[in-house]
């Protein structure tokens, strides 16, 4: 046994199959324990003999393999990623190894140990040639797992690498004599083989589609497991790309008339769910079945009824097209098909509504009473424009729509705000939200002001007891193992106030004024500005949980989005007066800076007769006033050579907010927050570093209007470049307090124009919460928006998507408020060729029809529904003049 381990030591693999052989299956169980040992010793080698680690790991592999006597115990030996990694992956000799240990065991054996490394996902394509030559020993049935058809793909169409010009893949395929068992399986995978897609030409004989129909001609594989294998597969759906081969084998087959009737219901099934392009492909597919008679009329109507709620309109006019050939041909399948036409009435294009009521009307007959009482019923879903002749043709067995109630807005109900906890968590609450923040990296206001303040109130009463809950708690963090203490600049959020009550960080660093003013953060980066305010924060908790001088925080705030009543400041500031406790600097900055602007409570603060007591009084007066906003429209400068990422940046023309200076942060407040209240221009370069914390929007949570100015870059880099996630930040400034002013609303109408879809939903979101609070200024925001349309930030599609997202809601009327007010842009001058220009009035009309809104119609509306064409822009145009029109002129604004 010893030469076996010498062997194995020195990485002669070579040596150990002979060596192997001649050992019992006891003597070989009786290896093992030495053989893991060793294993264990070569896993922890540095990094000074990894070059002696190959070999070792290769020998390894083989001497364990050999020596395990259990199916499950070898496969998890081969199949382990520490001894694959170490030896050469993928190298012949490693294999023939492994052959040459395994060989004399009974086929069954092999067999189930072939199929155990075939369900190893992890390893199992690099393991593939073992598990193949195990498969052939055995002669076994092959392993039908993902990653092993994945790898027989790949080995038929590369054979190894690099791959040799004598193996085509057609070649392969006809002399691999389980190609019957593995082309079925192709069909199977969760995810389509990746070299299903590699060849770019279907035509090209290597090509899969071509090489596949080459076995059904050779007769190797059924014609009918390759076209049932398509369709199931493409049945199921998934991401475009990865259905393009089965699109391609399935044109390559070339269906017979037979093939495509027994899938009827396949290509239907298609028509409602799949990508667009296939659904368009099986609409073909079924309208030659329907020309050709092929297609009952129950099954067109089963069809029309999914293809007619998807949004894309060229199915859909496809579709209706498709119902009227078949209503010619057949009159009599009316009571059929033309309930089915009536699925379109609920599309969101009126064009498609008209187009189906038409449809209606040429091919209803004088005695269909009851179909039309039918038709009558489903007429509720078209627009209003339409409702009238839908009336008018489906007379008194349709839906009377005279009598409709008087419109009403629907928004949604305004956040509620949230209570912090009143009673302060038990010390094992405060340990277990500490250790679950500290692995999860992400926490809500609630969670972290919660753990913070409990942190600090323990540390006070008796920080011996939180310690000793602290330690096996967070005893896995870098920080608790070792006996060196930590910088205090390397520990970040709350871990650093744990290690502080744990004697894990260097007290020296927690001292006020120990950090230099230019250390962690750069001055003309808002989002360092804010996350230095963060960290002097929590640096000064730390120190006073340490010295347990603070018995609670004064900056904790009273609802969950930051802010703070000043009530209970006022309260906090006596109860500190009572004991003697001298508030800490950070601490009190941070909560002026959240506490709720109410000049009522500044009495009380007076009569503290404390200098924090005048200072809130003055805060809640004149002090705290917001700084002024100076919005101007910044035009490029050419000129500016800044770095590639930037070049879009700075030469693009956009708006801008600029701040003006607050003195009193600079003079009476902490150094860390001099940076909030320096002056900022916009003009700056964009912020690379804008992390998603919660934390730093609670540091203003009271000024939602400096917030936005701050905000608006990065909400401008999403709509006129490629930036994303702002508006997430977005959504929840709109639940802050302070007033939402011009800066908020231009952040939000940026929003709404967004590249991203979520981006825009969030911006959505963000404008219905300020109008069910009241606090949403539409014609301040529909100015917004269009001088954004006019400086290019703003895109219309992108625009109307969001607006027929709002509208969506039951906010018709507003959008219509914003609407009106951003439309000029678009239509004046010759404009509205901008792509969505047409769709933008769409929503607008649409809009208007629902909520009766009357007026004389935007600047420039005249003027486009004049033209002559039948564009969509002119024609929803022409409905929109027409929708205002029938409002009367009685009729006012249902929103200001």
């Amino acid at each position: 046994m010893n030469q076996i381990l010498d062997a194995v030591r020195a990485g002669r693999t070579s040596l150990l199959p002979l060596l192997i052989k001649r050992l019992t299956l006891p003597e070989r169980r009786a290896l093992l324990p030495e053989l893991t040992a060793l294993r264990k010793e070569v896993r922890e080698w540095d990094w000074a003999r990894r070059r002696e680690h190959g070999g070792v790991a290769s020998a390894l592999l083989v001497a364990g393999a050999g020596c395990h006597t259990g199916a499950a115990a070898a496969a998890a030996w081969i199949g382990s990623r520490d001894l694959a990694e170490g030896g050469a992956a993928r190298g012949s000799s490693r294999w023939a190894g492994l052959l040459a240990v395994l060989g004399d065991r009974e086929p069954a054996w092999l067999g189930d140990v072939a199929h155990r490394l075939a369900a190893r996902a992890v390893t199992v394509e690099d393991n593939y040639p073992l598990i193949r030559e195990l498969i052939g020993l055995a002669d076994c049935p092959v392993p039908t797992t993902d990653g092993f058809v994945h790898a027989w793909a790949e080995d038929m169409a590369f054979g190894g690498y690099p791959r040799s010009s004598r193996h085509l893949l057609s070649v392969a395929l006809r002399e691999d004599p389980r190609a019957a068992e593995m082309v079925p399986l192709l069909f199977q995978t969760a995810e389509p083989a990746a070299t299903l897609n590699w060849y770019v030409d279907p035509q090209a004989p290597d090509h899969w589609p071509s090489a596949l129909t080459a076995l059904v001609r050779e007769g190797i594989v059924e014609r009918r497991v390759l076209v049932d294998g398509c369709v199931a597969r493409l049945l199921r759906g998934g991401r475009p790309g990865g259905l393009k081969f089965y699109q391609v084998l399935l044109q390559r087959l070339d269906l017979t008339p037979a093939e495509l009737r027994e899938h009827t219901a396949d290509w239907i099934a298609m028509t409602a769910d799949a990508p667009s392009v296939l659904a368009g492909q099986a609409q073909q597919v079924l309208a030659g079945l329907s020309e050709a008679g092929e297609l009952p009329a129950e099954r067109l109507a089963e069809m029309s009824a999914g293809v007619l709620f998807r949004p894309e309109k060229k199915l859909v006019r496809a579709q209706l097209v498709l119902l009227g050939k078949a209503l010619r041909r057949d009159r009599e399948a009316r009571h059929v098909l033309l309930p089915a036409v009536a699925g379109a009435f609920g599309h969101e294009d009126t064009v498609l509504q008209e187009r189906a009521l038409g449809l209606i009307g040429k091919h209803l007959l004088p005695g269909d009473e009851e179909l039309r009482t039918e038709l009558g019923f489903q007429a509720e879903l078209l627009s209003p424009v339409h409702r009238r002749a839908a009336v008018e043709l489906l007379g008194a067995g349709g839906v009377d729509f005279a009598d409709e109630q008087p419109y009403e807005e629907i928004l949604p109900p305004a956040p509620v705000r949230r209570r912090m906890p009143d009673q302060a968590r038990t010390l094992s609450e405060t340990v277990e939200l500490v250790a679950a923040l500290s692995r999860s990296g992400a926490a809500t206001v609630t969670e972290f002001e919660s753990a913070l303040d409990g942190l600090v109130r323990h540390a006070h009463h008796d920080r011996t007891a939180l310690a000793s809950a602290l330690r096996p708690a967070l005893a896995d963090r870098w920080w608790a193992t070792g006996d060196r203490q930590a910088e205090a600049g390397q520990i970040h959020g709350l871990e650093l106030v744990a290690a502080a009550v744990l004697g894990c960080v260097r007290a020296y660093d927690l001292r006020p004024g120990s950090v230099p003013q230019s250390a962690g953060y750069h001055q003309n980066c808002v989002h360092s500005v804010l996350g230095a305010v963060v960290a002097d924060r929590l640096r000064e908790a730390a120190h006073h949980a340490v010295s347990g001088t603070l018995p609670f925080l004064l900056a904790t705030p009273s609802w969950d989005t930051g802010s703070l009543e000043p009530r209970e400041l006022v309260e906090r500031l006596a109860a500190y007066g009572r004991l003697g406790v001298r508030p800490a600097p950070v601490d009190f900055a941070q909560a002026l800076l959240r506490v709720r602007r109410d000049p009522a409570a500044a009495e009380a603060a007076r009569a503290l007769g404390t200098r924090e007591g005048e200072r809130l009084a003055a805060w809640l007066t004149t002090a705290g006033e917001p700084p002024e906003l100076l919005r101007r429209v910044r035009e490029p400068d050419l000129s500016l050579r800044g770095h590639w990422w930037d070049r879009d940046w700075e030469t693009m023309r956009r708006i801008v907010i600029e701040t003006a200076e607050r003195p009193v942060l600079q003079s009476e407040f902490p150094q860390s927050f001099h940076g909030l209240g320096r002056p900022r221009t916009g003009n700056g370069h964009r912020c690379y570093w804008v992390p998603d914390d919660a934390a730093y929007g609670a540091v203003l949570p009271e000024d939602r209007e400096t917030q936005a100015a701050w905000l608006l870059p990065e909400v401008t880099v999403c709509a006129a470049l490629d930036g994303r996630g702002a508006g997430a930040r977005l959504s929840r400034l709109a639940e802050l307090g302070g007033p939402a002013g011009p800066a908020v609303h231009l952040a939000v109408a940026t929003g709404l124009g967004a590249r991203h879809p979520e981006d825009r939903l969030a911006a959505v979101d963000a404008l219905l919460v300020l109008a069910a609070r009241g606090e949403l200024d539409t014609a301040l925001l529909g100015q917004d928006v269009a001088e954004l349309l006019r400086l290019g930030t703003v895109k219309p599609n992108r625009l109307a998507d969001a607006a027929r997202t709002i509208a969506a809601t039951g906010a018709y009327a507003t959008t219509w408020a914003v609407l009106d007010g951003a439309l000029p842009a678009l239509l004046a001058g010759g404009a509205g060729a901008a792509r969505g220009a047409g769709e933008l009035l769409a929503v607008a009309a649409d809009c208007v029809e629902r909520s009766g809104a009357g007026g004389p119609g935007p600047e420039g509306l005249a003027a486009v529904a004049s033209r002559a064409g039948s564009s969509r822009l002119v024609t929803q145009a022409r409905r929109l003049r027409a929708a205002l029109a029938a409002a009367g002129p009685e009729a006012v604004a249902l929103v200001s």
